[in-house]
């Protein structure tokens, strides 16, 4: 049996290209078949960890190391990191109009992968979960999120996630743009596509909501670029009853 893939960071700083720091000191570990949930306010920095985390090119990490088993990839482009199976959805996919959606499906993973595909079987595939996200088939026909709706992009991104079966996947705001049932469908989907791959979870929101149809292991909560509290489901709840304020005044 394979090892377990480690993501670690390590007193991670990162600063835009305009030289603001925005992470300031992150330290947080997520193993392989692990689910984890970073929350904070807007401005917290969330963003701007995973984009780190997956080597965007505008950001500078200043300080602290990113680790996959125990090797800096700080090095690495982002397509070398996805090689070692790490995977981000955006908050915002961008659209990108002549590319179709299934041809960048299928390079994305013989890149990721280094190998051919079998195109019947990735059809099938492809065919099995836009069934289950209760994606149209006039969608995958088109070009990469162009004049996709909010919930049909995150939906595609969810999609791609199932294809490309990454070992650490960072999820930012997956709930974003979905009304109350695509959310509980978006969830279910992504609850059976981690246990499925062992993929260690990493995802990122404001809002609870979509927790509720999942089972988190580990809460970390985020604000000015720090992580200020750490738990399980029950800081959840704190933040259902309290909001932010509980966590950024230091109370207990």
């Amino acid at each position: 049996m394979d090892k377990d893939t480690v993501l670690e960071i390590r007193d991670l700083h990162v600063s835009t290209a305009e030289g603001k720091e925005i992470v300031k000191g992150v330290n947080l570990t997520v193993r392989q078949g692990e689910f984890h949930v970073i929350m904070g306010p807007n401005g917290s920095g969330k963003t701007t960890f995973a984009k780190a985390v997956m080597g965007y090119p505008s950001l500078k990490v200043t300080k602290g190391d990113i680790l996959i088993d125990g090797k800096s990839i700080l090095g690495l482009k982002a397509n070398e990191r996805a090689k070692l199976g790490i995977f981000l959805q955006f908050q915002n996919p961008v659209e990108i109009e002549g590319v179709g959606f299934v041809n960048f499906a299928r390079s994305a993973r013989e890149s990721a992968t280094d190998s051919a595909i079998d195109m019947k079987q990735f059809m099938s595939e492809i065919r099995s979960y836009t069934e289950k996200l209760g994606i149209t088939n006039g969608i995958i026909g088109r070009s990469l999120n162009h004049g996709f709706s909010g919930g049909e992009k995150k939906k595609a991104e969810v999609l791609q996630m199932a294809l490309m079966k990454p070992k650490i996947a960072m999820m930012d705001e997956p709930d974003s743009g979905l009304d109350i049932d695509a959310i509980k469908v978006v969830a279910k989907n992504v609850n059976e596509i981690a246990e499925s791959n062992r993929t260690g979870l990493l995802v990122i929101t404001h809002y609870s909501r979509i927790l509720s149809y999942m089972k988190p292991q580990h809460v970390h909560i985020m604000a000015d670029g720090k992580i200020i509290a750490e738990g399980g489901k029950e800081l959840i709840d704190k933040l259902e009853k309290e909001g932010y304020d509980s966590f950024l005044n230091g109370a207990e």
